[in-house]
């Protein structure tokens, strides 16, 4: 089964080249990196990293920043056009490690599942530097998705997962909605998968956080981008969304 891995990039300079080095053969076959308003040093950085690993990257570069979600639709849509089997989604920005995509991949070769979660709270996982309130929240969330869904989640807004392409051909998914350009693409998914009754399984991983200014761990504001992680849940839940 051919494995690609998506990453979306927006300034992540410092960061990326770090990120593209650990990929190996066994993680992936294929690195696609969707790069929102490159500059040249970042440009400069994904390639000299580039020749430095034995796994082919294609980069997809966008002048404007249209949102995480249309980004990651961009790396979709590669992926599909190019006959992959498994799209694996992670950070760009180093809180994510490359080598552990076997442990998300492994389940949907050998033991049949369709999308497989990463999570930092299983035993084996980690969880290193997380600010306070983000803690908080990811430990206080997945309760409410366990609920809604009837599925248990001990994790849902750590977007290192991986699952078969095939997913995203189903005609009850429609991940080209514009509503879906921003983070509320991930969870869409998410809940679609878990309501459908494909084969979900979460598998322990490392979010390790390197700064703890907000400004650099993420690019994620609680205060801007809140409604984007909680409504897609809701609004798919009371069938106000599709």
């Amino acid at each position: 089964m051919r494995r690609v891995a998506i990453v979306p990039v927006f300034r992540e300079t410092g960061k990326i080249g770090r990120v593209i080095e650990r990929f190996t053969p066994e993680s992936v076959d294929q690195l696609c990196l969707v790069v929102d308003q490159p500059s040249p040093s970042i440009l400069k950085e994904i390639e000299e990293s580039k020749n430095r690993i034995h796994v082919p990257v294609t980069i997809i570069e966008n002048s404007d920043r249209k949102g995480v979600g249309y980004a990651i639709k961009e790396g979709y849509q590669y992926a599909l056009s190019h006959e992959f089997d498994i799209i694996v989604v992670m950070a760009g920005n180093g809180k994510d490690d490359p080598k552990e995509i076997p442990r998300l991949t492994t389940p949907i070769i050998q033991d049949g599942f369709d999308y497989v979660q990463g999570s930092r709270f299983l035993p084996g996982g980690r969880g290193e530097r997380t600010p306070f309130l983000r803690r908080i929240f990811t430990r206080l969330f997945p309760f409410a998705w366990t609920l809604l869904t009837g599925v248990r989640c001990t994790e849902v807004t750590n977007g290192f997962r991986a699952y078969r392409a095939s997913i995203l051909l189903d005609p009850r998914i429609d991940i080209e909605q514009e509503w879906l350009n921003g983070y509320e693409l991930e969870y869409y998914l998410h809940y679609k998968v878990l309501t459908l009754g494909y084969r979900f399984a979460e598998r322990p991983v490392s979010k390790v956080y390197s700064h703890m200014s907000r400004t650099s761990y993420s690019h994620i504001s609680p205060l801007r981008d809140w409604k984007q992680i909680v409504t897609p849940v809701v609004l798919l839940r009371i069938g106000a969304r599709h």
